[in-house]
This record gives C-alpha cells, structure tokens and sequence, in this order.
C-alpha cells in the first residue's frame, strides 16, 4: 500500500507530503510541551489540524489530471467544509459533522465511480495484473456495444499499447481521430505510437495536427520537440520546446526531459554556450529524474522505457558529467 502511494504521489511529492506531516506535527508537539497553558493553543491546534488536511488535498489534487481533479476536489472540498465548521464554529456537534464528512467521501467515491462502466473497472483490474488481453477483451465487449465513443478507442489503445502490440494501437488511435476530428487527444495519442513504433514522419504529422488544434496545451508543443529532437531538427525543437515552458510546464520530470532535449539541440546546432545554460537548468531538477527512475521500475513502463528510456540515462549522464555538453554536438 505505501508503495503505491510513493509511486502515485512520485518522489517530489512524497518528500513534500512527509516534510509537511513532519512540519505541522513539530508545530503541534511544540505548543503541547512548552505553551500548552495558554487559552489560545487550542485554538492554534485546531487550526494547524485544517491546514494539514487542506494541504495534504493540494497534494493528492496536484498529482491527478485535470478531470478527476474536478471529481476529487467536487468531492473533498465540502468534507473539508464539514470538518472546519466541526473544529472551528460547532465543536459541540464535532462527531455529527465528522461523521458527515467521512460519508460523504465514502458516498461520493462510490457514487462517481459507479458512472464508470463495469467492464472498465474489470479491465482496469486486469491491467494492473498485466493481464492485457483480458483487459482488451472487456474493451471489445464496450466497443461492440458502443462503436462510437471516442473514449473506449483511446482506452483500448492505452492497453495495446501497454501490451507492445502497436499497430492495433495505431488502429484505435485512428479511429479515434475519425470520431472527434476536431479533438486533440486522439491525434496526440496517434503521435505517441507512431513514436513508439520509429515512424517519425507519421508520428509529427500526426504532432503537428494535434498542436493546430491546441495551440495553448503545453503537451502538444512537448511532444513536436519530442520528436522533432529524433528528426534532429534543431531550429524546430528550440522553438517548439521554449513555446512549452512558456506554456507553464507544471511536473518536474516533463520540465527534466525539455530541457534535456533543448540542450540536445543547441549541442547539435554549435550553440555550446546555450546548450550550457540549459544544463544548468536541467540540474535543477534532480527530483524530475527521480520520479522517472521511479516510474520506469514499473513493470507496465515497458513502452515508456522504450521511447525515453536512453533519453533518461543521457540526462543522467549530464547531470552526473560523464557528459559534455560538446558530446551532444554529435548525438
């Protein structure tokens, strides 16, 4: 169970989430053993008690995409609410209010998770047992009875291209693009596999096509310079890699990986004095390389280790200065 939380929470986040348990629990012992005569500990008690909670759902939220962050934050944010007025204005109705805000995460869990198809949960199941054909079966079954939902193409497509199996991936993808032409997501994924599978010529058409339609996600633009970087095409990858940040990457280990490849592309294009400065930026985000470290133990980071396995240890290597900036001229 705890390591399922670390893997989830990643290792920047865990060693934030542990600082602040430790934190605000230092602050708590501290008003207990030396000014616990005072009236107004309690009160600073209680109130230490709520900013734990708030930012422990900061962290959860932050790591969660930005639909189940609506559902969880829908969902902790009035229990929150409960558990304030309970400690703050209504102690003498604490256990009531308390009671309430537990049944209301439990009830709301469930009750969210119940709009999800059964067949998604049992192939998410199987997925995480690594089990990928019966995961594609209960997709079938979904398909079959929903052909045109872009949705179940893009979760299938997920699976396969867990399993290796990237034509079918493609295939889904595919679709996937048919039915929301006007959608992003599915000419994303489309880039993702054709990447996988060493097409690089398909995989920026299929970049490129993504981008125009979201010309404000940061992961359209991350992924041109992705595979711009394998097409060694050093002007495009700077330009595109610098619109990203510019865009606010949020997560360490993506800002790791630009910055990697924008050093990469100065290297290539005799820029050693800005492929210098990058380094230095890409040393500043030893956690990003952590987390990815962490993340490609994982027996179902197969496909990732494949795409960006080298690139993780190339970045490594800078970090550590078993590389040169001058080696990446000719990388």
């Amino acid at each position: 169970m705890l390591k399922r939380v670390q893997l989830f929470l990643g290792p920047t986040m865990s060693r934030v989430f542990v600082a602040w348990f430790a934190l605000t629990g230092l602050l708590s012992l501290i008003l207990n053993v030396f000014v616990n005569q005072y009236d107004w500990v309690a009160s600073v008690q209680t109130l230490i008690v709520l900013v734990f909670f708030l930012g422990v759902i900061i962290i959860v939220v932050s790591r969660l995409s930005s639909e189940e962050r609506l559902r969880w934050l829908a969902i902790l944010l009035p229990a929150f609410g409960a558990l304030f007025l309970a400690l703050v204005f209504l102690p003498q109705f604490g256990g009531v209010l308390i009671g309430a805000a537990l049944g209301w995460v439990v009830a709301m869990a469930l009750i969210t998770r119940a709009r999800m198809p059964v067949e998604y949960r049992q192939a998410i199941k199987h997925l995480r047992k690594n089990e990928y054909a019966d995961a594609v079966k209960m997709m079938d079954h979904i398909i079959k009875v929903d052909p045109n939902h872009a949705q179940h193409y893009k979760f299938r497509g997920e699976v396969y291209r867990l399993w290796g199996k990237v034509r079918q991936a493609q295939q889904d993808y595919q679709k996937m693009t048919q039915l929301e032409p006007d959608s992003p997501v599915g000419f994303n994924g489309l880039a993702e596999v054709h990447l996988q599978a060493g097409d690089y010529q398909q995989a920026h058409k299929a970049a490129v096509r993504a981008n125009e339609l979201a010309p404000g996600d940061w992961v359209t633009f991350y992924n041109l310079g992705m595979i711009e970087d394998r097409l060694k095409q050093s002007d495009q990858v700077v330009e595109h890699l610098n619109q990203a940040l510019r865009l606010k990457v949020k997560d360490s280990r993506h800002r790791l990986l630009i910055y990697f490849y924008l050093a990469r592309a100065y290297g290539r294009l005799g820029n050693i004095e800005k492929a210098e400065e990058t380094l230095a930026q890409l040393r500043q985000h030893t956690g990003g390389l952590d987390e990815w470290f962490t993340i490609l133990k994982s027996d179902q980071a197969e496909t990732l280790r494949q795409v960006i396995g080298d690139d993780i240890q190339t970045a490594s290597e800078l970090i550590d200065g078993d590389l040169k900036v001058n080696d990446l001229r000719f990388a």
